[in-house]
């Protein structure tokens, strides 16, 4: 199912991945029915997904006006869906977006012209990630106070450490790269 963004400049787009609702069995959902006279409870199977569970894919040029853009999309993605994050968690997930589409764009535009960001949202957490063609696999830089550029990896590394969350960088099957930064949707955890 494609989700459209509404934008003036045309240049994102959104697919959503999972945690659709159809009504294809008219409602009765997807459990088994019940035998008359069974004395065995059913099993329920697996909890139906919240509402705001499911991943959202947005595609966008490998361009400085896809940075904002990507930010305020993400933005309105987890404000449409209800996700339950807070004020703090909200900030630094666009932070990280900001960060990371930076990135692609400064770094990877020249052997991948789009980029791709994925918001995937579970009952407790919160992963965000940004994908491109470029096969070279950055690390996060050690402070350098002498720099003024060259942290964007240090700040999402520090920033998902500090929500009590995990990134890292993976190859993908085209032999580009995804990085991407899962946080829990509760209080952080305490190192």
């Amino acid at each position: 199912m494609r989700e459209p963004v509404l934008n003036t400049r045309g240049v994102v787009t959104v697919e959503r991945k999972g945690g659709d609702r159809t009504m294809d069995d008219h409602g009765r959902g997807s459990a088994s029915r019940p035998v008359e006279g069974a004395d065995e409870p059913l099993d329920p199977g697996p909890p139906d997904p919240l509402l705001y569970e499911g991943v959202w894919r947005f595609t966008a040029p490998a361009v400085d006006a896809s940075v904002p853009q990507a930010r305020h999309a993400v933005r309105d993605l987890l404000y449409r869906q209800g996700v339950p994050v807070s004020e703090d968690l909200a900030q630094g997930v666009l932070l990280i977006i900001s960060e990371l589409v930076t990135n692609a764009v400064r770094h990877a535009a020249v052997l991948s012209p789009t980029l791709a960001v994925e918001v995937a949202v579970g009952s407790e957490w919160l992963r965000v990630s940004v994908e491109d063609d470029h096969p070279y696999r950055p690390t996060a830089l050690e402070t350098d106070h002498g720099r003024t550029n060259g942290r964007g990896l240090l700040l999402v590394r520090e920033v998902t450490r500090e929500a009590g969350g995990v990134c890292d960088v993976e190859r993908t099957a085209s032999g580009g790269k995804v990085i991407w930064s899962a946080l829990p949707l509760g209080p952080a955890r305490q190192p």
